[in-house]
């Protein structure tokens, strides 16, 4: 076996980790929802993706021992809170912005590129000290510092962490999508769905801006 593969029990232990924390509520979780309801499925794939990518990020660093210097530095530390706080808040802005109901947003004529709605999920777990945070505490927990194959299995782990969340992330947007078309006729509705949104991101800047950086 590679010697970048963890132990059967570290992968299934991980596995189990993983999972419970991409059903957790978060941020990332709201957006997807967000977009397949206000412009399609293919835009809230196109969210999960660039998430998925950020995720990817985030163990690339963290195997290499940058995110560690991130959050360790104060002032790094604060402007990457104040930069993730501010990006909610602009989320926040843009779920309400258009007006509300999920037609009226998409009659608008301000549907976003396929591109726009990658960069905005790369940017929500990219500008989020505490996925840098969670997984600066969390994969080193399974893997030795002294273990010379140390690199080769955070990666390893990142990308199990990215295929266990996917099915949960998946199922997100087709549920969100089958809401889109059940509740399409009630405008009001959606501009409701809009307004919990902005309030989520809003509420994740505030938790974002408490986050602490390691002692």
């Amino acid at each position: 076996m590679p010697t970048f593969i963890p132990d059967l029990s570290v992968i299934l232990a991980f596995a189990l980790a993983g999972f419970v924390l991409a059903v957790t509520p978060g941020p990332d979780m709201a957006l997807f929802v967000s977009r397949t309801m206000n412009w399609g499925r293919s835009h809230g794939f196109a969210t999960v993706l660039g998430a998925m990518t950020g995720i990817a990020a985030h163990t690339t660093l963290v195997a290499f021992g940058i995110s560690v210097l991130i959050v360790t530095a104060p002032a790094a530390f604060w402007a990457l809170k104040i930069v993730g706080a501010l990006y909610l808040v602009w989320l926040a802005i843009q779920a309400v912005r258009s007006g509300g109901g999920i037609l009226v947003v998409r009659t608008a004529g301000k549907q976003p590129s396929w591109w726009q709605s990658y960069m905005t999920g790369l940017g929500i777990n990219l500008t989020n000290p505490k996925v840098a945070l969670f997984f600066v505490t969390f994969l080193p927990q399974f893997v030795s510092a002294d273990d010379p194959a140390a690199v080769g299995k955070l990666l390893f782990l990142g990308v199990e962490f990215v295929v266990v969340s996917l099915p949960v992330v998946i199922a997100i947007v087709l549920f969100a999508e089958w809401l889109t078309r059940t509740l399409k006729e009630n405008a009001w509705v959606g501009k409701a769905l809009n307004w919990s949104f902005a309030a989520v991101f809003m509420a994740f800047a505030a938790t974002i801006l408490l986050a602490e950086g390691r002692k």
